[in-house]
């Protein structure tokens, strides 16, 4: 009889996912997947459920679905309240269950940098949840300015403010301009969508920071020739029910989308772990938490930077190849083979403006324009998990191209909306 070891994954987002298939039909391994929800979730796509081009099941796949052919795979759905570093148990759900192995990989949350009364005016953009809230506002405005047939509410109602100057915020502003200027422009008979105003702030000198500054450039460019007001070196003030304040003055609005940063999520708080600033779980070259035997952190509830002269970003890139990594760690563990430490490889950077315009960088290669736009459908095409969800974003893609028409544009009642 094998004596099967236990590891227990928390969270199905990149990294969890990545350890999980590399670990699966392993029969020495008992794998455990726990996750406070019941799907996998493709982050770099909620912008598209947020403007209404893409639906939730689009971008979403159920966990049991992803690991039905692994045998020694089981799902757990519950939310982890607590471990236990010294008897190896994680407390879930009033309940428990011990582990050899244990991996963290339940990525991060919405930071507001210590002002976290700005949450009750603005919208995240972190869970279907948040893109299913930011939908229903978007078009809520329209409707209601619709309603009124009056130019000054019309205009005071589409409103748009997105804070924050990296790929999400660029990306949620391009799509609220083409929503806007192009694919509702001829829905409505009393006001124009036209009349929207669309702006994006960034503290920081430029758009995109980690990317080129000449890409910069071209996407602040490209959006504003899209229509929208791209403020940079203009750090937010306040934010309150009149919208938010800067140094010179205030710009009202009820939609107001937060995409200027992310910190660690409450459960990290909670478990005793060395924590960053951003309340990320700081971690050595092996990705494990120093002196909590086999206990590892991974993707964007990990601070990694060993050697290195900044942490390593939250992005999806560095969670797949930590939690291949990971998986690899425990697989010579177990045959009592020497382990390297770990060592990221940039595959570059990318965000789309929007329709036929984005930006891309790899090294010293960029790409821009109708080439970058190309790459950017390629890799989030050939990244996305399931087939049947490959081929229904493809399809809603052509389409939404071919006649601009937006496919997901239903306004759910806020009781009950999907994740609400």
């Amino acid at each position: 009889m094998i004596n099967k070891r236990r590891v227990v994954v928390v969270g199905a987002g990149f990294a969890g996912l990545q350890i999980i298939q590399k670990l699966a039909n392993q029969d020495d391994l008992e794998v455990i997947l726990i996750d406070k929800t019941n799907h996998h979730l493709f982050q770099p796509l909620l912008y598209q459920v947020a403007s209404a081009v893409l639906s939730p099941a689009d971008i979403a796949i159920p966990s049991r679905s992803l690991t039905s052919d692994y045998e020694n795979v089981k799902v757990v759905m519950g939310e982890v309240t607590n471990v236990d570093y010294q008897k190896k148990i994680v407390y879930f759900q009033n309940k428990e269950i011990d582990y050899d192995y244990l991996i963290l990989a339940m990525g991060a949350r919405t930071s507001f940098f210590g002002n976290d009364e700005w949450k009750n005016y603005t919208l995240g953009l972190k869970s279907i949840k948040d893109a299913l809230a930011i939908r229903r506002k978007l078009l809520l405005s329209f409707e209601e300015a619709e309603l009124s047939g009056d130019i000054v509410t019309a205009r005071r109602l589409l409103n748009y403010i997105i804070v924050g100057g990296g790929p999400t915020g660029v990306e949620m502003a391009g799509a609220i301009a083409e929503l806007s200027y192009h694919t509702l422009r001829k829905d409505f008979r009393n006001i124009d969508p036209g009349l929207a105003k669309i702006t994006l702030i960034e503290a920081g000198p430029r758009l995109l920071g980690g990317f080129d500054e000449s890409l910069s450039k071209f996407t602040q460019r490209k959006l504003e020739q899209r229509g929208v007001i791209v403020l940079t070196n203009t750090p937010v003030k306040k934010i309150d029910q009149t919208g938010v304040h800067l140094e010179k003055g205030v710009i009202e609005s009820k939609i107001i989308i937060w995409a200027a940063g992310v910190q660690g999520t409450t459960l990290a708080e909670k478990i005793g772990l060395p924590l960053d600033r951003s309340k990320r779980i700081i971690v050595n070259q092996e990705c494990r938490v120093a002196d909590v035997e086999n206990v590892f952190v991974v993707g964007d509830a990990a601070n990694f930077q060993e050697g290195l002269e900044r942490a390593l970003p939250g992005v999806s890139p560095v969670a797949m190849q930590q939690g291949r990594y990971v998986a690899d760690w425990i697989q010579r563990d177990l045959k009592s083979k020497k382990k390297k430490p770990f060592q990221y490889h940039d595959k570059g950077s990318m965000a789309t403006i929007g329709r036929n315009d984005a930006v891309a960088q790899v090294g010293n290669f960029k790409m821009k324009g109708l080439l970058g736009w190309f790459a950017w459908l390629f890799v989030h095409l050939f990244y996305q998990v399931g087939f049947k969800n490959k081929v229904s974003i493809l399809i809603t893609w052509v389409y939404s191209y071919i006649a601009f028409r937006a496919g997901a544009r239903l306004i759910q009642d806020e009781i009950s909306a999907e994740g609400k």
